[in-house]
């Protein structure tokens, strides 16, 4: 007994250890070295990825080593593809919203229906959308807020957390939330939320949990976890930073499970790590 006991604290140990610390999972192909968004779907071990834009319209379905599985041909340009998200459905949607100047007036998200996810080529429905709050294009830089990298799908909404173009301000994120429905919406401002202030803070990805109970914001220098919130409010819980110890290109979460998450970045690795 007492031996069982010295292994299970040494487990223990270990455990701790490993909390919001990254774990090196795989090298990423040489056609995923500018990889933007990465998701997963329930009952399935492959991760869906894609490239940020100027890069092929393709989505690619990943193995946990890293070699690629399947590519799509996407049946529309990359703007300036920045994230990925599903519905309980298992289809797929891009986000391309990207918006470095703050002056694009044709955001929109992509979906892409799960019978498509086992062919070549795939056909898109357009849902676009513009910001309530946005008047000019570009606005003045001390309104650059409307730049993004940032969404999920959670009961027939679109979330999108934007990335702040503001000097001394980059850790500024606003959510926005509008119906998940083929059409043209304005997305309502929900709340924001204030990180840090330098480069490295600005939001690059977002994800939520299965359960609905945990959200994720990625950045270059940290995780943020949200949780005990309010309906989604999410900004109204409680909120868990995990610094990184080394900085890269993050650009991109997901949720493995309800405790762990996938993070690759733009030098074309992936990692994992718990955040239980």
């Amino acid at each position: 007994m007492k031996k069982i006991g010295i292994i299970f604290i040494f487990l223990l140990f270990i455990s701790c250890q490993n909390f919001g610390q990254l774990i090196f999972l795989t090298d990423l192909p040489k056609e995923l070295n500018e990889v933007s968004g990465t998701e997963t779907l329930e009952n399935s071990n492959l991760f869906w990825m894609l490239n940020d834009g100027g890069n092929q319209s393709k989505l690619f379905a990943v193995s946990k080593k890293g070699t690629i599985k399947r590519e799509i041909y996407i049946k529309a340009k990359n703007h300036d593809w920045e994230d990925l998200t599903s519905d309980e459905k298992g289809n797929i949607y891009i986000g391309d919203f990207g918006n470095n100047i703050n002056k694009r007036k044709n955001l929109r998200i992509l979906k892409i229906d799960k019978r498509y996810l086992n062919k070549k080529n795939a056909e898109v429905d357009k849902i676009e959308f513009e910001y309530e709050n946005q008047q000019k294009f570009p606005p003045k830089k001390k309104d650059l807020y409307f730049d993004a990298e940032a969404f999920f799908y959670f009961k027939n909404s679109f979330y999108i957390f934007t990335k702040s173009r503001v000097k001394g301000r980059h850790g500024k994120t606003f959510l926005y939330k509008f119906p998940s429905k083929k059409g043209k919406h304005i997305a309502k401002l929900v709340g924001d939320f204030e990180n840090c202030n330098d480069f490295e803070c600005w939001i690059t990805s977002a994800d939520i949990s299965d359960d609905g109970k945990k959200v994720v914001l990625l950045s270059q220098k940290n995780i943020l976890i949200f949780t005990d919130f309010k309906d989604d409010d999410f900004f109204s819980g409680k909120v868990q930073k995990i610094k990184f110890n080394h900085r890269t290109q993050k650009e991109g979460v997901c949720f493995k499970d309800n405790n762990s998450l996938i993070i690759t970045d733009e030098n074309g690795l992936m990692w994992t790590i718990s955040i239980l």
